[in-house]
């Protein structure tokens, strides 16, 4: 028998643009070294848009899964009994708990480029942390996740 599949799995993956900079990066690279000539040029282009790629993928390489009870964000691991009901945010209100709204204590797995996220307190009283604030491109799909898996 199979295991099941975990009932959300994403990654937020960095935007087309930034691989495009990325390029741009390597080609300043190259561009920089070209008065030492050609072998430099081309080292240049090819390390500097490597190192560039790296920087982007390891940036945008953030996973966010439900799995085993319990909600994996990034690095961290938070056991669902410890969370609350989960808050879905529109790009509004969203803006606003990752700037004025938020907490310097919460955990947050942001990223700029993406519009929506869920929001999560944390139930546990021994935990200093108020809330889970998670980027995510399907908000409703991760709070059904974290709604089903505690409800079950």
């Amino acid at each position: 028998m199979q295991p099941s599949a975990p009932p959300f799995d994403e990654r937020l993956t960095a935007p087309r643009s930034w691989w495009f900079i990325a390029f741009g990066v390597g080609v300043a690279c190259g561009l920089m070294l070209l008065p030492l000539g050609t072998l430099p040029l081309l080292a240049g282009l090819v390390g500097g848009t490597a190192a560039a790629a790296l920087v982007v993928s390891g940036y945008g390489s953030a996973r966010i899964r439900v799995v085993a009870g319990s909600l994996v964000a990034g690095d961290a691991r938070i056991p669902l009994s410890a969370l609350g009901e989960p808050e879905v945010l529109d790009a509004e209100e969203a803006r606003a708990w990752r700037t004025h709204k938020a907490d310097a204590r919460a955990f947050m797995l942001l990223r700029g480029y993406v519009e929506t996220a869920v929001r999560v307190e944390v139930t546990d009283p021994e935990d200093p942390t108020p809330y889970v604030y998670i980027s995510t491109r399907d908000p409703r799909g991760l709070a059904a996740a974290l709604s089903g898996v505690t409800t079950a």
